[in-house]
């Protein structure tokens, strides 16, 4: 699944590429993506513009511009936007290294087209991700139910992430993947973070000592931080709005290298289940 960095990637690529631009058709091919009526959907976005790009965590807000509605789009495990413009178009397609097909393909969902003569393909192979219109109001209250402090945010301080761990009984990682305490964080930056700070996933929140917490949120907000400047992670499916992969991949030093000697001890790198995840960890770096 795309955690923050990707998402991220994603959201400044589009906020460069279609901003005011007017969309003149929408295709869905696949209506269980979309989460209101289909009439709706095709009304409210034909001949509107987004005029800007928002992101909470893993989820994607466009404000629909003329009125006060939103678009949210979550790409949950496999969701892509690639976007194409007018040149690649009137080429033929345009094949691009990550996954070498043209679009759209048998995964494309739903297609925005804009006047620009571009278009941006919504893709996803499991068919879990969504788009939906909501409201201004109704956006505020969905982000107040649903989402936590986020790394690399205003709200993101020292103090509040300690408190998240205040009285807790669960598992370290349990607690940082729990998007309602932290937004944005997932099985790949959870383990990467635990290891930069020294710490092992599966000890027990009250077991940390104050300095601990400190290094496990310095650690956050770095890796959060590295992987948005290497434009995510890749693994399986993630790709930019070009197509491209993500280069934090060369960075990891525990996740996906389980059996592999750890870079820095020499140690085997581990592999438990944990949070109903695989989770990834050094014995001897992590205490």
């Amino acid at each position: 699944m795309p955690e923050l960095p990707e998402v991220e990637t994603i959201r400044q690529d589009l906020q460069a590429k279609i901003i005011n631009q007017t969309i003149i058709k929408i295709e869905v091919r696949q209506t269980r993506i979309i989460r209101n009526s289909l009439k709706k959907f095709q009304t409210t976005l034909t001949k509107a513009k987004f005029s800007k790009v928002e992101r909470i965590g893993k989820l994607l807000m466009f404000k629909i511009s003329p009125g006060t509605n939103w678009l949210l789009i979550h790409l949950k495990m496999t969701g892509q936007l690639i976007y194409k413009n007018k040149k690649d178009i009137i080429a033929g397609g345009h094949s691009f290294s990550a996954n070498n097909f043209k679009l759209p393909h048998k995964h494309t969902h739903v297609i925005f087209e804009f006047k620009n003569g571009a278009k941006l393909f919504f893709n996803d192979l499991r068919q879990f991700g969504y788009m939906r219109i909501i409201s201004a109001s109704d956006k505020k209250k969905f982000i107040k139910a649903n989402f936590g402090i986020e790394p690399l945010t205003d709200e993101f301080t020292l103090g509040n992430f300690k408190n998240i761990f205040k009285n807790r009984k669960t598992s370290i990682k349990a607690v940082l993947l729990n998007q309602k305490l932290i937004t944005g964080l997932g099985n790949i930056y959870v383990d990467e973070s635990c290891f930069a700070a020294g710490i092992r996933p599966n000890r027990i929140v009250k077991s940390l000592t104050d300095a601990e917490i400190v290094k496990l949120y310095s650690a956050i907000n770095k890796i959060i931080k590295q992987a948005i400047k290497y434009r995510g992670t890749t693994f399986n499916n993630y790709v930019d709005t070009s197509g491209q992969t993500g280069n934090f991949s060369k960075h990891l030093q525990v996740y996906g290298r389980q059996g592999q000697p750890c870079q820095y001890c020499g140690h085997i790198i581990q592999k438990i289940k944990l949070a109903g995840r695989g989770t990834h960890f050094c014995s001897q770096c992590q205490k």
